[in-house]
């Protein structure tokens, strides 16, 4: 812990209990907790998720409000897809700010794909897609921006469902929520390179052709195993015209291919498909094991 931070206290804003590490990711910390108070008045666990800023990051002047403003985009989508905040909140003692939320039980698809070396059989490949794609479908109809659309931010539940999370670097479309904070991207630049599509690394800005690229790769690692540029970046990639080469994985049926494969253009302009469409090419699959006639 940096010496110019208070440490963590053990509860914080006298009513959440921190009890372990869940998670580190780019920038934030996630904690399970209990929140006493729920436990107080009411029979439930009180289990919880909490996430704070890294050392790193909660220094800097921007720390309060870029963790606001994952907070607020959050709140603003109503989907069963997308990870469920309850409050953000700060804790005096150890000047902290934190957001509160639900506590996901599951798998994230980073460690389902160290499981499945060779990709997931379509027929449990179509359910992951489709209710992936419908979360960042409404997401991007409620003007929310992603923005570090990865498999490590995709979690299978145990419920068997699919949750969509980490908006921390997330940014809205022009017209919404216009109250929050504006951030420096100079500053944060927290992407993950091998998920970020040419032009945002060439400095462009979020949009919905970034997100969809991004979404495009996790779903064809999926269904091969393999990210569709071998772990290059996407500007290395256009280097070497490797969106010209690639074949569709074995996983996916013919007809969510074209899709799937415009999606993957390394030229925006050539990337004329969005989460919708997509979404719409999953579910016109057949979900009988004679998908590979269509």
């Amino acid at each position: 812990m940096n010496d110019a931070l208070p440490p963590l206290p053990d509860v914080l804003a006298g009513r959440y209990r921190i009890e372990r590490l869940l998670g580190a990711g780019g920038m934030g910390l996630v904690y399970r907790a209990r929140d006493l108070l729920h436990e107080q008045f009411d029979a439930g666990s009180g289990e919880i998720a909490v996430k704070i800023l890294g050392d790193a990051f909660a220094e800097t002047p921007d720390a309060n409000a870029l963790l606001y403003r994952e907070f607020a985009l959050t709140r603003h989508l109503r989907h069963p897809g997308v990870i469920q905040v309850f409050d953000f909140e700060t804790d005096a003692a150890c000047q902290r700010a934190f957001i509160t939320m639900e506590l996901m039980q599951g798998l994230p698809l980073d460690r389902l794909l160290c499981e499945r070396p060779l990709g997931v059989p379509w027929l449990e490949l179509r359910d992951i897609a489709i209710e992936l794609l419908d979360a960042l479908a409404h997401s991007h109809g409620r003007g929310v921006l992603h923005g570090d659309l990865k498999p490590s931010n995709v979690m299978l539940t145990e419920e068997g469902g699919v949750r969509l999370f980490d908006f921390g670097i997330g940014q809205t479309m022009e017209g919404v929520l216009p109250g929050l904070p504006q951030l420096s991207r100079e500053n944060f630049k927290a992407w993950t390179p091998n998920y970020a599509a040419p032009e945002l690394l060439e400095g462009g800005p979020f949009s919905v052709a970034t997100d969809v690229y991004a979404v495009a790769c996790v779903l064809f690692e999926l269904a091969s195993g393999k990210h569709p540029f071998q772990r290059l970046n996407a500007v290395e990639a256009r280097d070497k015209k490797l969106d010209r080469q690639l074949k569709r994985p074995k996983h996916l049926p013919n007809v969510c291919w074209p899709a799937l494969q415009t999606a993957l253009a390394l030229n925006p302009k050539k990337r004329t498909v969005n989460a919708a469409t997509l979404l719409n090419s999953v579910i016109a699959a057949p979900s009988a094991k004679s998908w590979l006639w269509f």
